[in-house]
């Protein structure tokens, strides 16, 4: 079909969250494609033959890689429309500055909180580059809360393009917590609550994974991949 989208992704992708958020904001239906990272399809390959990853987005049989171009193109591809009753948001930002800050920020959480992520659950417990994670983490949480300032959301008051980005990380707070040591509501209070408003959305609350089952696949990526 002409106008067919259809999203290859992994039930507990927070990259590919974004996309399922950003689509529901927009109210564009699209086909669920579930994939094994243990043994890609051949649909996922052919996708993605740079990085054999997900999340990918198939529009009209055209491949759209990388979540952050996949939450712009979802963007560009379905803009408001006021002539509608229920008019489709706009995520990023119109205002040129607005925008950049927004992939400023969007950019910190993919590399930074994503790799502090990635590190408590991959080192060692009690090691020091594990007590350094720990300590990467709590502050990349407090630098986002900071960016958060007073406002309901990052963009103001307007649900936007770094909420998108940010929210599915929410579910991982539990993991963070396990992991780390901490509470993430005790150290960023105000990020927490963010993160609550932003699950009162349905497009947020039929998304995000339950926290308990996220923890249990961050103890299998440790007990598979992480250090010995």
């Amino acid at each position: 079909m002409a106008d067919e989208v259809v999203l290859l992704d992994l039930w507990v992708s927070p990259f590919g969250q974004r996309c399922r958020i950003a689509l529901a904001e927009k109210g564009v239906e699209y086909e669920y494609s579930e994939q094994s990272l243990a043994d890609k399809s051949d649909l996922l390959l052919r996708s993605n033959p740079v990085h054999k990853k997900v999340p990918v987005l198939l529009h009209a049989g055209r491949p759209v890689c990388e979540s952050l171009v996949i939450l712009e193109y979802i963007d560009e591809t379905w803009p408001p429309e006021p002539e509608k009753k229920k008019e489709s948001p706009r995520l990023l930002p119109s205002d040129p500055y607005a925008r950049a800050r927004a992939r400023f920020w969007a950019d910190y959480v993919d590399k930074k909180l994503f790799d502090c992520q990635t590190r408590l659950w991959k080192l060692r417990a009690g090691d020091a580059a594990h007590e350094q994670a720990k300590r990467d983490m709590a502050e990349a949480l407090g630098t986002l809360e900071a960016e958060l300032g007073e406002g309901d959301y990052f963009g103001g008051e307007a649900f936007g393009y770094l909420d998108v980005v940010l929210v599915p990380f929410v579910a991982w707070f539990h993991a963070y917590e396990r992991l780390a040591g901490f509470a993430v509501a005790e150290i960023c209070p105000r990020l927490v609550a963010w993160g609550e408003r932003c699950k009162a959305r349905d497009s947020v609350a039929e998304t995000l994974t339950d926290p308990e089952k996220v923890y249990e696949f961050a103890l299998y990526l440790k007990a598979k991949f992480g250090a010995k």
